[in-house]
């Protein structure tokens, strides 16, 4: 049986090397993102509420996506992690704009982030119907 080829997509982060992890894999039909946070292409500080959050992770997750193929039609389970209830409301709208007509299945928890300006983050799997 012959491997699957492996595409993988890197965000430049310098812990992709430290920690030996992708941003983004696809093996076969199947891709995963990493726990993806609010992190701006300047550097600048993140949105300060939840939805503002929520859409930045999404812009990267879908930017991720589209590196190896798929798009948010593909996925099948997304996965947010905020650090306090209150981030649900914003989380839960911009989640919804993103994700209405694909309706994966979500898992939402509550958890402690490494950086104190974020409110989320956010981890998705995907099956892609269409060829890469």
């Amino acid at each position: 049986m012959a491997a699957m080829e492996r595409q993988t997509v890197f965000s430049g982060s310098p812990y992709e090397g430290i920690m030996g992890y992708s941003r983004a894999l696809r093996i076969g039909d199947r891709v995963f993102i990493a726990g993806t946070a609010p992190i701006m292409a300047d550097g600048g500080d993140p949105p300060t509420d939840a939805y503002g959050q929520t859409k930045r992770c999404l812009e990267i997750i879908e930017d991720a996506l589209a590196q190896v193929g798929a798009s948010f039609r593909d996925v099948v389970r997304t996965r947010g992690y905020l650090t306090e209830a209150d981030a649900f409301e914003g989380y839960a709208k911009a989640h919804g704009e993103a994700f209405a007509d694909v309706r994966p299945v979500n898992t939402t928890v509550l958890v402690s982030l490494l950086d104190p300006r974020w409110l989320l983050e956010i981890d998705v799997e995907a099956v892609v119907t269409a060829p890469a």
